[in-house]
């Protein structure tokens, strides 16, 4: 049975989802669902995924929520390569560099907390995209402190993408997005610069996906 992932193309938890099934060369069909609308609220993607978010994975008739979980999952399932290093040091550390973005920013700017800033305190379009952007790069000054006392050689934990650079990448994909100077940022700056050099993570950036290039004018 065909892995299934519903996504969106600017998710960012999808986007994490799509480098790790890029990296193990594991083939997916993608169902868009379109937060920015609303449709993640459908009764019919309720039955998929009761969180009413992005992405859902669905494997062996098997639906697994929450981008960290799906990425573990993958890799107890098909081992190689390896998103998750062996050593339990080191995939605690793994784990915590992915954390900084998935729990300690991103959450901050996702479509439900954007709408609540509007609804419940009357921010304009401008305060929301300044709310965002003091999140996101709340994220990458963390990155830079934490890359700078332990410097990749040549990604995060060593020869090979983790779960870590992943999520890095994703956090680079929301300063894109949001337009933001990456300058102050020099060894994430590098550390994406060798992630983003891989298909791995370059096919799977947002702007890249048929949802983005529909959106934008571009066939």
């Amino acid at each position: 049975m065909p892995i299934q992932l519903y996504g969106f193309w600017r998710s960012n938890a999808a986007f994490r989802v799509r480098v790790a099934l890029a990296l193990k060369k594991l083939p997916f069909e993608e169902i868009e669902i379109d937060i920015l609308s609303g449709r993640q609220f459908d009764t019919a993607y309720a039955e998929v995924n009761a969180e009413h978010v992005v992405p859902t994975f669905v494997h062996d008739g098997h639906r697994i929520f929450q981008s960290l979980a799906i990425m573990e999952y993958l890799d107890d399932i098909w081992p190689e390569p390896r998103l998750l290093p062996a050593d339990a040091k080191e995939r605690a550390y793994a784990r915590s560099l992915a954390l900084v973005s998935v729990a300690d920013s991103h959450p901050f700017i996702v479509p439900r907390v954007r709408k609540h800033l509007g609804a419940a305190f009357g921010a304009d379009a401008a305060a929301i995209e300044s709310w965002c952007k003091h999140w996101v790069d709340e994220g990458l000054a963390t990155y830079e402190r934490l890359l700078t006392r332990r410097p990749p050689a040549p990604f995060a934990l060593g020869p090979a993408p983790t779960i870590a650079d992943i999520c890095i990448a994703g956090q680079i994909v929301m300063a894109n997005l949001f337009e933001l100077d990456l300058a102050a940022f020099p060894a994430v700056a590098a550390l994406g610069k060798r992630c983003f050099e891989l298909s791995a993570f370059a096919d799977a950036h947002p702007i890249q996906q048929a949802g983005y290039k529909t959106e934008n004018g571009h066939h």
